[in-house]
């Protein structure tokens, strides 16, 4: 309890501390996309058994094809991307106004991400190993510890926006909106790579895509973008009847999330039809801005909103594996419900599911989240285990890249291996390497 409450405390204090000048619907946009992402999770997962009486999962949305044009609305990744993008900005100008430079930008950004983030990594590689140990099956075990790192797939992205950040802005500050409509126009020969049967060209979206809406961030943030009609409109109708031409007339999916057996995906990579309705949602969340910031001036939303952003990462990356031991614990009592997708059992299950899941992740989020949060209510770190020469040399800023590299190459390795593939800690073992040696070697340039 005592734990609990020096974390209440800690969160409290940093909503009263807030200056008056604070962005608190950037905040409130973060936390809204990501609990977005973890109850669409959630509600479309589909879990069952197959012939040999094994637990499988798989997506309802292939059973659901009414609910496709929903996803248009409930596809907030684009939503988490604008977010980082502005709030990427702020923190680096904010950096610099300090005395400081984007090594010590880099590295403040790893601490705050990597921490839960590594949290996560080290007790899915011990628990994966423990299992060995017991006699479980190696291919069992690496399905779970797969599907407990399905949020790292996001947080790759993510890594890499950031990496790219004091590069990107420093093209926004001097081409500004040219930058993102070239990525645009990238996204669109990698897509039409995609649509004439060469597909290796189209992967070059995946950073092309989120780059531009990243951008995007910056643009509000140093007011190109505002919640004026007349720069709200044009977002909004013109991203609304993109996307139905693009779906009802040209050859994309109308689903913004992946269907297994469709021939174009339009999230990975994220394809042009994605781009469309990341404008409308901008647009949109431009809209509703004045009026939401009037309202996060009262302490009480503040404080909600500032705690929600204290375990957000947390609430992330622990999702699935709430959902995993829900599942396990379920299936060993024996009252695991596998009700016919779409059937009226299946929507009444939704609602205790949720319930049951919500209670598994607050559960999680109380144990691991106190990670986070000393991280986010702590002093940024500074250079205190190298000496004074390494700390402002260009070397140092490439062994924080590599640092970066070598995390992103870890978490990408872990996702490209097939989820049955035996591995000893439940992640292939050059790709747990490659994760804790660039987590190690951003933690020591971090001096902490």
């Amino acid at each position: 309890m005592n734990g609990m409450g020096a974390v209440l405390r800690a969160v409290r204090r940093r909503a009263e501390q807030s200056p008056p000048s604070r962005e608190r619907f950037i905040d409130l946009l973060r936390g809204i996309s990501i609990l977005a992402v973890v109850l669409g999770h959630w509600l479309v997962t589909v879990v069952g058994y197959d012939e040999h009486g094994e637990l499988t999962g798989r997506s309802a949305l292939p059973d659901l094809p009414w609910a496709h044009p929903l996803t248009w609305v409930v596809q907030v990744m684009p939503v988490f991307f604008f977010v980082g993008g502005y709030a990427n900005a702020v923190s680096l100008a904010a950096e610099r106004r300090r005395g400081g430079n984007a090594t010590e930008w880099l590295l403040n950004r790893s601490g705050r991400l990597l921490r839960p983030t590594t949290a996560l990594v080290l007790i899915t590689a011990g628990g994966a190993l423990v299992a060995r140990l017991f006699g479980a099956d190696p291919a069992r075990v690496r399905l779970v510890a797969w599907f407990a790192s399905i949020p790292l797939w996001f947080l790759v992205a993510y890594l890499v926006m950031v990496v790219l950040t004091p590069v990107m802005y420093a093209l926004h500050r001097r081409y500004g909106l040219a930058v993102p409509a070239v990525l645009v126009g990238l996204v669109a020969a990698g897509d039409l790579a995609r649509l004439i049967g060469d597909p290796f060209w189209g992967n070059g979206n995946y950073l092309f895509g989120w780059l531009a809406i990243h951008q995007m961030g910056f643009a509000w943030r140093d007011g190109r973008l505002s919640s004026r009609p007349r720069v709200v409109m044009p977002l909004v109708l013109g991203g609304a009847g993109a996307v139905l031409v693009l779906t009802l007339v040209g050859p994309y999916p109308v689903s913004m999330i992946n269907v297994p057996g469709e021939r174009l995906h339009n999230m990975s990579p994220p394809s042009l039809a994605l781009l469309a309705v990341a404008a409308a949602q901008l647009g949109m969340a431009l809209l509703l801005r004045d009026r939401t910031e009037r309202w996060l001036r009262h302490s009480r939303a503040w404080i909600a909103v500032v705690a929600v952003n204290a375990v957000i990462l947390t609430i992330f990356l622990w999702h699935i594996s709430a959902a995993i031991l829900l599942t396990a614990a379920l299936n060993a009592a024996g009252v695991l419900p596998t009700p016919s997708v779409g059937s009226m059992a299946w929507f009444a299950w939704r609602l205790p599911l949720l319930i049951m899941l919500s209670l598994t992740l607050a559960l999680l989020v109380a144990i691991f989240g106190r990670i986070e949060v000393r991280g986010a209510c702590g002093r940024d770190r500074r250079p205190g285990g190298l000496s004074p020469g390494l700390a402002r040399t260009a070397g140092r800023r490439a062994l924080a890249v590599a640092g970066f590299v070598a995390v992103i190459l870890g978490m990408l390795g872990n996702s490209l291996v097939p989820s049955t593939s035996p591995a000893l800690f439940g992640w292939p073992t050059p790709a747990l390497i490659a994760y804790l040696a660039g987590a190690a070697a951003l933690r020591l340039l971090r001096g902490t």
